[in-house]
């Protein structure tokens, strides 16, 4: 049986022709590779001044059904949240991520009862601080941690982030440098999830009827910083 079992492997590795220093050329090829982060193309449109792209966010993103304010500083995020949920008739009551920026603003001055933890079943609205965006297609890039609970993009029916307009990229190669180099600056590894976003939640079936908030959240609401 060993035997027989020796001669299949070998005519295998025959038959693809790969000898013990193709082996390592090809481990040595795809190290390279793999520490290189070389880059995919990049799409034209995202060849434009920082500002410009902001704009492109903001375009991308209403056109996947997100809604979107922006606002001078970070101490108006509660007041713009405060707004948007006036005008939707929601409750100003809200769980919000353990994060730093967000712990750093006023939410009753915006007279919002915020509950810092993780969300839970019953909460309609949560509120996170977003890593990173993407420009090029209107995504929310949410790297998980203590200071953002994963559950947070998906659980309440109501997903408002905050993003600095710093932290809009052109491209998706641009969030993983980002990321690395976080990694690098903080000590800390590649989070143990990155959720992509773009818009908000929906599924069709074979009749192609469209319904949105089936697997998370029915409406999301972004928040663009100019400063701070």
């Amino acid at each position: 049986m060993s035997s027989a079992r020796d001669a299949i492997l070998g005519r295998v590795r025959h038959g693809i022709a790969r000898a013990e220093g193709d082996d390592d050329a090809a481990r040595h090829a795809v190290s390279a590779r793999l520490a290189g982060h070389a880059r995919g193309l990049q799409p034209a449109r995202i060849a434009i001044d920082h500002e410009a792209l902001v704009d492109l966010f903001v375009e991308k993103a209403q056109a996947v059904d997100a809604t979107v304010s922006v606002v001078n500083l970070a101490a108006d995020v509660p007041e713009a949240v405060a707004d948007y949920l006036r005008g939707r008739n929601l409750p100003a009551v809200a769980a919000i991520a353990p994060h730093g920026d967000l712990d750093a603003m006023d939410w009753a001055e915006g007279t919002m009862t915020v509950h810092r933890r993780a969300p839970h079943p019953d909460d309609a609205i949560g509120i996170n601080r977003c890593f990173a965006a993407v420009a090029e297609t209107g995504t929310l890039i949410m790297a998980s941690g203590p200071d953002s609970p994963a559950t947070m993009n998906f659980l309440p029916e109501t997903h408002i982030t905050v993003v600095r307009e710093s932290d809009i990229t052109g491209s998706y190669e641009d969030v993983w440098d980002r990321l690395r180099q976080a990694g690098r600056t903080g000590g800390e590894a590649i989070p143990r999830s990155v959720n992509m976003i773009t818009g908000t939640s929906r599924t069709g079936d074979i009749e192609q009827t469209l319904q949105t908030g089936v697997h998370g959240p029915k409406a999301l609401h972004i928040v663009v910083v100019k400063e701070g």
